[in-house]
């Protein structure tokens, strides 16, 4: 069989054609290359983003602890410090559930985070704890252990609560800005060494921004 002569006109054509196919084909791969780099690298700080492991062991509901009553909107997460210099996360928050019998005053928290690191919920999020004053009604609290006066926290607690503000900015919508200490609100020395320290706490803060992808 003979092959078809193709003229050198239609050579030209054919070339033409092939380099704008070839032109797009690299430019679509290009675009979507961009695409799902710049998506990755978006949302690069929502991938640390996961729960952290949380011991969940809620209060009974009473009026000296868990009150019950539910929480209009989570506005945001107020940081404190146990003041008891070495006590775990279960001691504090056996504390709060023992209120119910001792009516001894009114406290508790939603998480109390220990020395080792590890997270205990005390309360849903749902609800409002009593440990932020005026701000009990729109905010989430999380109490730190530490191991002296200092109330510096262990690096293992600095990074759980770390881990776990950042969660719940996430889960509420929230952004770094949203993340205070209870000295903001009333003045109390707490968290003591992150009010005595404003390095120790922009640094708390810049941490909270880079798990969140700011």
């Amino acid at each position: 069989m003979k092959r078809r002569k193709v003229s050198r006109g239609q050579q030209i054509f054919n070339g033409i054609v092939y380099s704008f196919a070839l032109i797009g084909v690299v430019s679509t791969v290009l675009f979507f290359g961009r695409l799902i780099g710049g998506s990755s690298s978006k949302n690069e700080g929502s991938a640390k983003v996961r729960r952290p492991s949380i011991d969940v062991q809620l209060l009974d509901i009473n009026p000296y602890s868990r009150p019950g009553t539910k929480l209009a909107k989570v506005n945001g997460v107020v940081i404190h410090y146990t003041a008891n210099p070495g006590s775990s996360a279960q001691q504090n928050r056996d504390y709060f559930e023992g209120l119910k019998d001792s009516h001894q005053t009114h406290a508790s928290s939603h998480f109390v985070v220990g020395l080792d690191g590890e997270i205990v919920q005390c309360i849903p999020t749902t609800e409002q704890c009593y440990a932020s004053n005026q701000r009990n009604e729109d905010t989430v609290a999380i109490e730190c252990c530490h191991p002296d006066e200092s109330g510096e926290f262990r690096k293992s607690t600095y990074e759980s609560v770390i881990r776990l503000t950042a969660y719940i900015c996430r889960k509420y919508h929230l952004s770094s800005k949203d993340v205070i200490r209870h000295y903001d609100i009333t003045g109390k020395l707490c968290p003591k060494y992150y009010v005595e320290h404003e390095d120790a706490w922009k640094a708390f803060k810049e941490d909270v921004a880079e798990h969140l992808g700011e």
